[in-house]
């Protein structure tokens, strides 16, 4: 643990680590880097959040995201996005790998073609209600009061 004479904080971490040769401790990364102050930190995240909501960021890695400045809050905005998309979807590569293997498998279509599949979605008659030998009487939908009941016809004929 140092002290930043700059900010007046304490600096822990990876950098300051024990030399197992030595036993003492030595730097092995600059802590001289960008300082930010809290307020701009604040500011950064308020504008990030802003291109993010508004989706005027580049996509994360592109060639225009590249060549944006570090603290540009649209480089923050398209981290986020992507991260956001990772968390909800995973490896995109992958998932777009398993479309194509659904898709070849006959997954998503079971194997049939669109005019197969068209009449699938036709509409089916309505089921004809036929009273059942041995079951109650049935309550004609719509007709309040009318009942399909069975009728041995064959004690009807004699």
């Amino acid at each position: 643990m140092t002290h930043d004479a700059k900010k007046g904080l304490r600096v822990t971490g990876p950098s300051l680590e024990v030399s197992a040769a030595g036993g003492s401790t030595a730097a092995t990364v600059s802590q001289d880097g960008p300082h930010i102050t809290p307020d701009e930190f604040v500011a950064l995240w308020a504008e990030a959040r802003t291109a993010y909501y508004a989706d005027e960021f580049p996509p994360y890695a592109s060639r225009a995201w590249r060549a944006l400045r570090p603290d540009d809050p649209r480089r923050l905005a398209a981290a986020l996005d992507a991260a956001e998309k990772w968390r909800k979807y995973g490896d995109e590569e992958a998932l777009l790998q398993w479309f194509r293997d659904a898709s070849s498998r006959g997954y998503v279509s079971g194997g049939r073609t669109a005019v197969e599949l068209a009449e699938l979605r036709r509409p089916k008659p309505p089921h004809q209600l036929k009273a059942t030998p041995g079951w109650p009487p049935i309550q004609v939908p719509g007709a309040p009061g009318t009942y399909l009941t069975y009728i041995d016809e064959r004690r009807e004929a004699a």
